[in-house]
């Protein structure tokens, strides 16, 4: 089992610790076999993550390993998995076809890759098993595998399958050609979002992170290099090695006997345009539940009162890990939470800090509280008021809510008790249809992927490496985070 590490208080640091840098691709790793070609390391465009001690998760028993996939049903790449199972018995590293490195960075490379012979693509993380156990960081790669194998939600990777050989452990999930949401922000009208998109990816987000909290997943990495972007423009959170597993217990809230309550008249929208609006703007676009009643009911049937207006109160589920508590120092610098910063121990609500980092981010173009260097931004984070630039301007509901979540005490912190639930009812998000979403209308589409353009030359490359059965390291940024070694 890997050692317990534990962090310094922020007056303990060295200068040294402030300015660990990156760790780097690993450079060099040989091959058993020909298709075993693999590097260890993480997304390329990542600021990065410091190490982290998940020895505080180990009481906790494993999440669930059912590889059924309810929501996966039509799904091309799952029945592609599921007919090699059924051919082989197993799916293993030789059925796939490596096409291009997506990315690398602390414990794992991630490829484009074909699925041989079915014309189905994925993305498959690879992991020196041998390196990651050197440097203590073998628990990652099993939390990170467990969570995968139990979620099942839209704005959440799938994972298709896993295995190991000898010396890598590999995690085949869905590949998303948009990249993230650091590329895509880079590409905007002064590198920064509008409010309206910066609302559709923060919505789903939002609702990803709900479901995490309700598994007792506490995310700890949110920033825009682990959101990418699927084919239909909608977000995929992924890099669930830092996350916290606890326990929790979600609870219905503000309930009310709903049969006894009027139906209201209000309609629903069908129109994928139109569905982020609470009601539809385009009559022909919409269909209410009178419009199922038989003709011989509508002549027995009184006429009632308008209750268009009237709103009927739901059944609110809290399903917030208040009771978890970790002496873990992790995350990238610009997104800490003062919390953790001050080693007082955190919870769930550092993911609602992160959250509003993201939130001022998208929005900007830059962090609230970066500094001049690593340590200057700690800093910030813990004494320096927020503050917000002159342009772009953007609205009061806005502002209200980033200031809410960047509350420095946790305890005051926006959905600190109520979690998600909170968040979803604040004005900024006035007119998202929460049921819907999926449905609405993405910000930007990508371009669809010619993978045959991908195959061809980069196999070539991959097979000249393969056969000098070795790599030079990629050179990279690196990166503003901390990775501390502690005793």
């Amino acid at each position: 089992m890997s050692s317990v590490k534990e962090t310094k208080p922020l007056d303990q640091m060295s200068s040294k610790d402030w300015s660990a840098p990156a760790t780097q691709c690993s450079s060099v790793l040989k091959v058993g076999e020909k298709t075993d070609f693999v590097e260890s390391g993480k997304s390329s465009m990542c600021r990065g993550s410091t190490s982290t001690d998940l020895s505080d998760e180990s009481s906790y028993s494993t999440l669930s390993s059912n590889i059924s996939k309810p929501h996966k049903s039509n799904d091309a790449q799952w029945e592609a998995i599921q007919a090699v199972r059924s051919r082989d018995g197993v799916v293993g590293l030789n059925h796939f076809r490596l096409l291009k490195r997506l990315g690398c960075g602390d414990i794992g490379s991630v490829y484009l890759c074909e699925l041989s012979g079915m014309k189905s693509y994925f993305a498959m993380k690879v992991m020196d098993k041998v390196s990651l156990e050197g440097r203590n960081k073998l628990l990652r790669v099993e939390t990170e595998r467990e969570i995968l194998q139990s979620l099942d939600h839209p704005f959440l990777p799938t994972l298709y399958t896993h295995f190991e050989t000898d010396k890598f452990s590999c995690l085949v999930m869905e590949f998303c050609p948009g990249g993230d949401l650091h590329m895509l922000r880079q590409r905007q009208p002064g590198k920064r979002f509008c409010e309206q998109a910066v609302k559709f990816y923060v919505a789903e987000i939002l609702l990803a992170m709900e479901y995490l909290h309700m598994l007792g997943i506490v995310y700890r990495d949110l920033k825009p290099e682990n959101v990418l972007v699927r084919e239909d423009g909608h977000i995929m959170l992924t890099d669930f090695d830092l996350s916290l597993r606890c326990s929790v217990n979600p609870t219905l809230v503000n309930s009310t006997n709903l049969t006894n309550q009027p139906l209201s008249n209000s309609s629903y929208c069908i129109q994928p345009s139109s569905c982020i609006q609470p009601s539809c703007v385009v009559p022909t676009s919409c269909f209410s539940p009178r419009l199922f009643r038989s003709k011989k009911d509508k002549k027995d049937k009184k006429p009632k009162p308008e209750v268009g207006n009237q709103v009927t109160p739901l059944p609110e589920l809290m399903a917030e890990p208040t009771g978890v508590r970790s002496m873990s120092f992790v995350g990238t610098h610009e997104y800490l939470a003062p919390e953790i910063i001050k080693n007082e121990g955190h919870g769930s609500a550092v993911d609602w800090w992160t959250l509003g980092i993201f939130l001022y981010e998208l929005l900007f173009g830059k962090t609230p509280f970066k500094g001049s260097n690593n340590r200057g931004t700690l800093m910030n984070v813990v004494g320096q008021s927020l503050r917000f630039p002159d342009s772009p301007v953007v609205s009061f509901a806005t502002r209200d809510l980033i200031r809410g979540l960047l509350v420095k005490e946790p305890k005051n912190r926006l959905a600190y008790k109520r979690g998600a639930t909170e968040i979803k009812q604040h004005p900024f998000f006035e007119g998202v249809n929460w049921a819907l979403i999926r449905c609405a209308s993405p910000p930007e589409i990508p371009k669809p992927v010619v993978y045959e353009r991908i195959a061809s030359p980069v196999t070539s490359v991959l097979e000249k490496k393969v056969a000098a059965l070795a790599i030079a390291p990629e050179k990279k940024e690196s990166g503003n985070y901390l990775e501390f070694d502690f005793f």
